[in-house]
């Protein structure tokens, strides 16, 4: 079947979400900053809300696909049991013993409890070795493999572009292995097989939130606290040699409290409507790049409203805030008010609890399908940050 993108308001067929599981269950008010949560979900009621999550999507005909499934099937694949195994090894310290017993460990599981190791990690209290210093004297909770509980974000590790997709390369250390585990569905999965892959984890920092398809043919990038310069001109020199896009937009992100990805700030609800945090709407800029005779045409930076106008070419960039005065946009905007993932043009899904927002949206038009978020909001993410469609009229 076909797959692939090339707007942010097409119908939406495939989409690939992340159901919380054990990864999620093991923050602690030991780990939750360093694995960039602001706090410690309730599990239970996580996957409660996105079940719901995922039943609105099918409701409206969407194909939900779960990476852990997708994960799975692909670890019965030899070559893809050997290459993650290895993958996870490189990057741990913990001594030759215990290494060597984590390899063993590894090697013999099944598919299954592979997986499930890959994305919870693994505890010091879960292996024991006779012999192993660094097994002896580390605290039985340290963690040798990290858990990955921003999994759930299942926007951040890939993007798919027309007919490929690009695997991305996360800026923070505790998201690292996230695009190890996507890429390899991405290679081995049968049903990927064949497709081509831009960017990759091992070049420079792109995060997938700070992606965002405007049009076809036309790509903004945010570039602020998790994609670098370095990653946007990797990316843009790619996806415009490649005819993925005939201009991206360079937007330089000013990091705020409750910003960090382009997505936090603007999301399209249809072909010429955004919604938008309303104190970054006027100082939001954008710097045109295109591609002739071999290299970078750097055009000249304009606002981002002026600048996505042009490349798309429609007369104005409508704009929907999310709050009627800076503190409720604030407000709205910690909790992931204009993060909205468009099913299809003028039909989005949001969280109840934005209720300006949500009452903004429709009073333009806007068809609102409200989920819970209560737990799953604790990331910092909405429901675009949770999903990754694969699949796009």
């Amino acid at each position: 079947m076909p797959l692939g993108a090339d707007s942010e308001v097409g119908r939406l067929r495939t989409v690939m979400l992340h159901r919380p599981g054990p990864e999620l269950g093991r923050l602690t008010p030991r780990n939750n900053d360093q694995l960039l949560f602001d706090g410690i979900p309730w599990l239970g009621r996580a996957q409660e809300e996105h079940d719901a999550f995922a039943q609105a999507l099918r409701d409206h005909d969407v194909e939900v696909l779960y990476l852990t499934e997708l994960l799975t099937s692909t670890l019965e694949i030899e070559a893809a049991r050997a290459e993650i195994i290895a993958a996870t090894l490189k990057d741990l310290y913990v001594g030759p013993s215990l290494q060597a017993s984590i390899e063993g460990l590894l090697s013999s599981a099944d598919p299954g409890k592979l997986a499930e190791v890959l994305m919870a990690g693994l505890r010091n209290d879960e292996v024991r070795v006779d012999g192993s210093v660094a097994n002896h004297l580390m605290q039985p909770e340290d963690f040798l493999i990290n858990p990955l509980p921003n999994l759930l974000f299942t926007r951040d590790s890939s993007v798919w572009l027309r007919d490929r997709v690009a695997v991305t390369s996360l800026a923070m250390p505790a998201r690292v292995r996230e695009t190890q585990l996507t890429g390899l569905i991405y290679a081995h999965h049968p049903r990927f097989a064949g497709t081509p892959v831009v960017h990759g984890p091992h070049l420079e920092h792109l995060e997938g939130g700070d992606v965002l398809e405007l049009a076809p043919g036309v790509i903004a990038v945010g570039i602020g606290e998790r994609t670098t310069p370095a990653g946007l001109e990797r990316f843009a020199r790619q996806v415009l040699t490649e005819g993925l896009a005939h201009t991206v937009l360079a937007v330089p992100i000013a990091q705020e409290r409750a910003t960090m990805h382009l997505d936090t700030i603007v999301t399209m609800v249809d072909v010429d409507t955004v919604v938008i945090y309303p104190n970054m709407a006027d100082t939001l800029r954008a710097v045109p790049l295109t591609w002739a005779d071999d290299r970078f045409v750097i055009g000249a930076e304009t606002s981002f409203f002026e600048g996505a106008a042009a490349a798309m070419g429609i007369d104005t960039l409508h704009q929907i805030d999310t709050g009627l005065d800076p503190v409720t946009a604030e407000r709205e905007q910690w909790d992931d008010g204009n993060n909205t993932l468009a099913i299809d043009a003028r039909l989005a899904v949001a969280y109840e609890r934005n209720e300006q927002t949500n009452a903004r949206l429709e009073q333009h038009g806007i068809e609102v399908v409200t989920i819970s978020g209560d737990q799953l909001g604790s990331g910092r993410g909405g429901p675009r940050c949770m999903s990754c469609p694969i699949d796009r009229d």
